[in-house]
């Protein structure tokens, strides 16, 4: 039965990308990754704003992708329609990146 799935899956993805290369298409989502995870190692290395700002920049890169990279080339990146999810990466991207710049002291302040 999963051989079947994983069949099926992979025709639906060869029709849906073509003949480029399956990995490509999930290097965006992966660089997001990359980023979110090393500012969450920041934050729980008590860097908390350096880590804050890690994330808002993961969250405007996915922004970025979905705004200049079509719906084929983003991956994992593209959840809803483009003009929401640059609303939401956006948004909440710069709303973090002005709660990292603005907040002093705080609990983790050494």
């Amino acid at each position: 039965m999963t051989r079947q799935f994983g069949q099926a899956w992979e025709a639906g993805m060869n029709e849906r990308f073509g003949d480029r290369a399956k990995w490509a298409v999930h290097v965006p989502f992966a660089l997001v990754l990359l980023v979110a995870a090393i500012g969450f190692l920041r934050i729980a290395m008590h860097a908390w704003r350096e880590g804050s700002m890690l994330l808002s920049l993961a969250l405007l890169l996915a922004a970025a992708a979905r705004a200049f990279l079509p719906r084929e080339q983003v991956g994992l990146i593209a959840v809803r329609s483009r003009t929401v999810d640059l609303i939401l990466y956006g948004g909440f991207g710069l709303v973090l990146l002005a709660v990292a710049v603005t907040i002093v002291g705080g609990p983790l302040d050494f």
